[in-house]
């Protein structure tokens, strides 16, 4: 559960600023409470509780990094193809991993899972701020695919793709490219722990 030392009353401002709902808190300790993303940020004197299944994207607004670069590793799972899958990403600045996490998403092919997974990296990155991406993957497809260089025909894959392109407009600037699986390793074992621990 983490927790954000910080000025409650900025962090407010900050969420709502993000059109988060918040609202009062529900004991006489609790200043205020807010849900997004799966999460529930709970307010006290000097620091801001965040718990859920998914806080990730809830952090991000709170902590309220302003700018910067990062680099989005991503990856998706499916064991069985399609079959049980997951995604898997990992943020990272000039100060080191900013957030990761890996997470099941029910049942879907692995070219849907690294879609999902790229989803997921970009909307954390976009709650955090920054205004440069650099965004890399081991799938050549969804790379490809999202560059423009090779046509998508699935139909579900398609609409995952305008999702990519929509939340790349988040930022100043961005690159994607295709690496070698070695270099997504953390992403890609995000993505596995995921599946192992359902």
């Amino acid at each position: 559960m983490p927790v954000i030392e910080c000025d409650p009353d900025a962090a407010r401002e900050r969420l709502a600023a993000a059109g988060v709902t918040v609202a009062d808190g529900n004991t006489d300790h609790e200043r205020w409470r807010a849900d997004y993303g799966g999460a529930t940020a709970v307010a006290y004197d000097d620091k801001v509780v965040v718990q859920g299944s998914d806080t990730a994207r809830l952090e991000a607004l709170l902590r309220g990094d302003d700018g910067g670069r990062v680099h989005v590793y991503f990856d998706g799972a499916s064991r069985g193809n399609p079959g049980p899958a997951s995604v898997g990403y990992v943020l990272v600045d000039d100060g080191g991993i900013v957030t990761e996490g890996g997470e099941t998403i029910g049942r879907a092919t692995n070219n849907q899972a690294e879609y999902a997974a790229l989803v997921r990296a970009l909307e954390v990155a976009t709650d955090y701020g920054f205004d440069e991406a650099h965004i890399r993957g081991d799938s050549e497809l969804i790379v490809k695919q999202v560059r423009g260089e090779w046509s998508t025909n699935d139909p579900e894959l398609r609409e995952q793709r305008v999702r990519v392109r929509e939340l790349l407009m988040a930022f100043e600037t961005w690159q994607l490219e295709h690496v070698p699986r070695e270099i997504n390793d953390r992403a890609d074992q995000l993505a596995n722990d995921a599946l192992d621990d359902a």
